[in-house]
Formats: structure tokens, C-alpha cells, sequence
């Protein structure tokens, strides 16, 4: 038997039902859904109220989502930020122990259609990921608190941003990558 660090694809059943443990295990031991994004809001918190911190503590957004009870602001380096940490080094760890990590900066698929340029790659990476971010604030939470912690619950808020997500998803790749589908390539990114 393989050793399991060593695989580089796991069972989506057997991961979504250690996301789902995972989850029991947050609700119960921190009373909180399970998140990543509001962590954000709190990095952002603290680099303004390194420079500006009038500002940050007049700003309505900012106390609401970050704001301590108490007064003040929870420190930065929270359970959430540990998870958003945590997830990061995973996947590397993950990558590095399966021998998979390819460290492409262009995947093939992006080449494929977009051609090899870099700086178009990671331009287009960074404008997704604000895309993303605005939206997932905007929508009170991201895939990890709507789509699993808020799916769990059965919020209908969660399950209208859950099929919104995965539509939008599908017409975005459709109109980037096309109708027609794409054969495998070699050295194509197969994520």
C-alpha cells in the first residue's frame, strides 16, 4: 500500500469528509464557522491601523468584521489567519511529499490560449483574485464559509452563493477557454 502523503490526488470523498470533520470540530471548539476571508478584512485592518489608525477605528466595516467586543481590534494572528497560513504551507507540503510540485509559472492551459507571457499570467491572477476577494466580502464569505460551513447549515444564503459560484465559474471558463473543450497537451497543466 502506498504511502497517503506520498499520493498526489486523494479520494474527494475522503477529503470532503475530513473537511467536514474539520468543521464539527470548529463550530465546537471555537463556536465559528469555518472561513478564510474574514482574515483578510483583518490584514487589511492592520496595515491601515499601522499608518492611519483614526481611520481604521472609524471605519464602520472594519469594527463590525474585526472589531474585538471589548474594544479594539483582535490581534491579526487569529485562528483564521493560522488556518489561511496553514492551508498555504499544506499545499506545499502536499506538492513537495508527493513529488508534484512543478513551480510553473504559466501553466499550459493559460499558454495554451493566452500565450506564455508572465506578466499577462500573473496580472490576470492578481485582478481574479481581487475579483474574488470583493465578491466573497461582499457576499458575507468565501467557498470555505459559505460553501462548506454555511452548505452544512443548509442557509439557503450559502446554497444561493454555492450554485452562483460554480455557473459563473462555468460561463468564465467558457468564454475564456471556449465551447469546444481542449485535448491534453503535453507538459498541460492537469489540475
Amino acid at each position: 500500500m502506498p504511502n497517503p502523503l506520498r499520493i498526489s490526488r486523494w479520494s474527494p470523498y475522503l477529503v470532503g469528509a475530513g473537511i467536514g470533520i474539520l468543521s464539527w470540530a470548529t463550530f465546537y471548539f471555537m463556536n465559528k464557522a469555518l472561513g478564510t476571508s474574514t482574515s483578510f478584512v483583518g490584514a487589511a485592518e492592520c496595515l491601515i491601523g499601522a499608518v492611519a489608525p483614526e481611520h481604521a477605528e472609524a471605519n464602520a466595516y472594519f469594527v463590525k468584521e474585526y472589531g474585538a467586543k471589548g474594544g479594539g481590534f483582535k490581534p491579526i494572528l487569529d485562528w483564521q489567519m493560522a488556518l489561511d497560513i496553514a492551508l498555504i504551507a499544506g499545499a506545499f507540503l502536499a506538492a513537495w511529499l508527493a513529488r508534484d510540485f512543478q513551480g510553473r509559472a504559466v501553466p499550459g492551459v493559460w499558454a495554451e490560449r493566452f500565450g506564455p507571457s508572465r506578466a499577462k499570467r500573473y496580472a490576470a491572477a492578481l485582478i481574479g483574485g481581487f475579483i474574488l476577494m470583493f465578491g466573497a466580502r461582499m457576499a458575507g464569505g468565501c467557498t470555505s464559509g459559505h460553501g462548506i460551513s454555511g452548505g452544512l447549515q443548509l442557509a439557503v444564503s450559502s446554497w444561493t452563493f454555492f450554485v452562483s459560484m460554480f455557473i459563473s465559474g462555468v460561463v468564465a471558463a467558457a468564454l475564456m477557454f471556449g465551447f469546444g473543450g481542449r485535448t491534453a497537451t503535453k507538459g498541460a497543466s492537469h489540475v
